[in-house]
């Protein structure tokens, strides 16, 4: 059970005993803790040892001011709000206060709803504050350039090319197979850009139908088309300032590639039924699957918009390219998914990770990271991991391997073992553990473990009916 968070702390600093009563009367019944100070001097000692959320402190008292104690703890506690209180006469002082990064002032006599209503504002504004670097924090750590997993020589070519570029607003072409962690590139660009505190903005090109495609990039007015009740904002402007990734590039058709390369040329557009044009601040990252030359030569794609897009080009390699990586990639992921669902992560074992190294990876990383949370979830966590049971969607081992390896589940089971049920019944009861395993995962929703599976949901609903499952095999935490 969660620990209740504790009520604020508020720091009252005043040389008047009658203020500090006062104030230590109305905040405590507030449901704040209150600690009292009658000096800048002891303030500070009681910051060091105990730093409050916020400070209360009068402007002008002996020995060192109010602004010296609003100095100090800006220099030495940021997050902690500081408000200062003055006499009605000397809002000079509360003025310097708000240019010395004051939250907020109050002028005495103080009233107690004002003076509540204050604080609130101020602690909330706190509270803002960290949310959003702890936000900033997640993203980082989930999109940033420490969380590109790699240590071959290619991948370091990558990550010398991203280095190098993000700085810039030079537009970036990220080229590779499905899988490869295009995305990942862009969102390392960004947030290692001095865009880094804008919105980075992601279309994915071919998800979208032209018509509603080019609204989505550029907006449209209200009554542009039947349905448009109100003026839409594209992703152009609401990337104003920031990054715009437009993912799999090579899918737009031709008449929206003559806008984009209008925007990428002027850095403006027009809405659809618009007349006004709208300026904007982009830095704009795209990436393909597609050959993009080859689509040039085959006029499917302008040859004006490809080479604006190619200015900076980063190809990232296949899976199979950089077979030294996998072993790094699969106890990543391991990690990551036994963090995730509260388990332990198991070890690979070198037999593991040769069959690892053996497949073709037509899915690339995506497939391997994928396959590891599967494996994690039948295997139970903890123990190793000696080969792997390969699902349906898994890639299999290249044609021209003849090495004949046995497969073995994570248990270890092997199958020159089999029981008087055979291999069909063998199968059954992988196929039953990764199921319920899957839907314990998912707290028992169908959808979810049906996507975590890879398989569609109809196709999971046959698969529970056949094998017999029911809501007393899973088990929920």
């Amino acid at each position: 059970m969660t620990e209740p968070r504790p009520a604020p702390r508020i720091l009252v600093c005043d040389d008047d005993r009658a203020v500090r009563t006062a104030l230590n009367v109305n905040l405590s019944k507030a449901g704040y803790r209150v600690t009292l100070c009658d000096s800048a001097e002891e303030a500070l000692e009681s910051m060091a040892g105990d730093p409050a959320d916020l400070i209360l402190s009068d402007v002008k008292m002996p020995g060192r001011s109010g602004l010296d104690l609003l100095a100090e703890a800006r220099r030495h506690w940021p997050d902690t709000r500081v408000v200062i209180m003055t006499g009605f006469g000397s809002v000079a002082d509360a003025v310097n206060a708000m240019k010395a990064g004051a939250s907020d002032y109050l002028i005495k006599p103080i009233e107690r709803d004002a003076l509540l209503l204050l604080l609130e504002r101020a602690l909330e504004s706190r509270a803002l504050v960290r949310e959003v670097r702890q936000l900033r924090r997640e993203v980082d750590a989930k999109y940033g350039f420490s969380n590109l997993i790699g240590a071959t020589s290619v991948m370091h070519e990558v990550y010398d090319q991203v280095q190098a570029v993000a700085e810039s607003g030079a537009l970036v072409l990220i080229q590779g197979e499905t899988g490869t962690g295009k995305e990942l590139i862009a969102h390392a660009i960004h947030y290692r850009s001095s865009r880094a505190q804008a919105p980075l903005v992601a279309v994915n090109c071919g998800a979208l139908p032209e018509n509603l495609l080019e609204s989505e990039l550029f907006g449209h007015e209200k009554g542009a088309f039947t349905g448009a009740l109100r003026t839409h904002q594209g992703k152009f402007e609401q990337a104003d300032g920031g990054t715009l990734f437009l993912d799999e590039i090579g899918e737009i058709p031709q008449s929206v590639q003559v806008r984009l390369l209008r925007v990428l040329e002027g850095g403006s557009f027009t809405r659809v039924g618009g007349e006004r044009p709208v300026k904007v601040d982009v830095r704009v990252v795209v990436a393909t699957n597609r050959d993009l030359r080859a689509e040039v030569k085959a006029g499917g794609f302008r040859a004006d918009l490809y080479y604006r897009l190619n200015v900076f080009p980063i190809r990232l390699p296949p899976l199979r390219d950089r077979a030294d990586d996998i072993p790094l990639l699969a106890e990543h992921f391991l990690a990551r998914y036994a963090e995730r669902h509260g388990r332990l992560p198991p070890q690979l074992t070198p037999e593991a990770i040769a069959q690892l190294r053996s497949w073709r990876w037509p899915g690339n990383v995506r497939e391997l990271e994928h396959l590891m949370e599967r494996t994690l979830l039948l295997s139970g966590g903890g123990g190793e991991i000696r080969a792997f049971a390969v699902p349906e969607d898994a890639a299999p081992p290249p044609a021209d391997d003849s090495s004949g390896d046995q497969m073995t589940p994570p248990d270890g089971d092997r199958l020159d073992e089999l029981d008087a049920g055979g291999l069909p019944a063998l199968l059954d009861t992988w196929e039953r553990r990764l199921i319920v395993a899957a839907l314990e995962a998912e707290g028992g929703v169908q959808a979810r473990a049906a996507r975590l599976l890879g398989i569609s949901r109809s196709n999971l609903n046959y698969r529970i009916g056949r094998l017999g499952i029911t809501l007393q095999d899973v088990k929920f935490s």
